[in-house]
């Protein structure tokens, strides 16, 4: 085994624990505080404002850009209801 590779299983060894060391886990360990509930709370509270805006929002929204079909002219040549340009 070379130095190096020596060296490099050492590096990735982990320290060995004293007999008073928890590893990181000290008594408050895994509890969270009320503050951080609330804040999860109004988290959700505000995701639900904003889906039910996106879906008010998303249905006045037209199923097609396109511009709507013009009717067609009739046959005999005169205009449509409304459009009479004739004097009475």
């Amino acid at each position: 085994m070379t130095s190096y590779a020596a060296s490099a299983i050492v590096l990735v060894q982990p320290p060995t624990p004293t007999p008073g060391d928890q590893g990181g886990q000290g008594e408050d360990f895994g509890k969270s505080s009320p503050v951080g509930f609330v804040v999860l709370l109004l988290f959700f509270i505000a995701v639900i404002f904003l889906v039910r805006s996106m879906n008010k929002h998303l249905r006045r929204v037209p199923r097609s850009f396109e511009p709507p079909p013009q009717p067609a002219p009739p046959a005999g040549g005169k205009p449509p209801d409304g459009d009479n340009t004739e004097p009475r």
